[in-house]
């Protein structure tokens, strides 16, 4: 099963994306995380993603296009994918489905979560993630067990730096401008699957699960 997640900073992909890999046995590729890696170590790229991240800016496309691609190809994702962060314009989408085209399949289905402006606000704010392994925490929807304090490896967690609010409505509305018009092109093509993303997580895990697997019995 080849997959898009698609939702606006704080819709929870992260945390879907990490039932849906276990549930149907697809590769996660977070965009993100790849940016991440660069970033902490330094790379020509990992710079030049840091200085549009840290603004809750995107990075441009050219700079996104061939790592994703490459990263497709591999063989660790013959079983699939969830594509998390790409494509992001529809430019994106379309070097997407010619790199798909090309290697003779196609994306199944497109995941897209809907949450109120304000909700994500709160949620991208009280976020808290581990510098070490990368695990994500809420300090009132998900808290660690000890406060501050991830519950993998001990280590202490840290507020991103695009997680104040003022880069969050940045972020939001950057989201607003280039990426929702995904949601019309992937419309077009029959593929949306739209899920209330203002429920508890667990809700929306099901109402996600139920789609996909509708989506593959048709």
């Amino acid at each position: 099963m080849r997959l898009v997640i698609l939702g606006p900073p704080g819709a929870g992909k992260g945390t879907q994306a990490a039932s849906i890999v276990e549930e149907f046995d697809v590769k996660h590729i977070s965009t993100g995380d790849i940016f991440r890696e660069n970033i902490k170590n330094e790379t020509e790229l990992g710079t030049k993603a840091k200085s549009y991240m840290d603004q809750g800016l995107l990075v441009p496309d050219e700079l996104v296009n061939e790592i994703v691609v490459d990263r497709i190809a591999k063989d660790d994702v013959k079983n699939g994918f969830l594509l998390d962060g790409f494509p992001r314009t529809v430019n994106q989408a379309v070097a997407l489905d010619a790199a798909l085209e090309n290697m003779e399949t196609k994306l199944d289905r497109v995941i897209n979560i809907i949450v109120d402006s304000e909700l994500l606000i709160e949620r991208a704010c009280g976020r808290r993630v581990c510098p070490e392994c990368g695990a994500t925490y809420h300090i009132s929807n998900n808290p660690p067990a000890s406060p501050g304090i991830c519950d993998e490896d001990g280590a202490t967690l840290i507020q991103r730096e695009d997680d104040v609010e003022e880069t969050v409505k940045t972020r939001i509305q950057v989201y607003e401008d280039q990426t929702s018009p995904l949601v019309d092109y992937y419309k077009a093509q029959g593929l949306l699957l739209d899920i209330d993303g203002g429920k508890e997580i667990a809700a929306v895990w099901e109402d996600i699960k139920a789609g996909l697997k509708q989506g593959a019995n048709e």
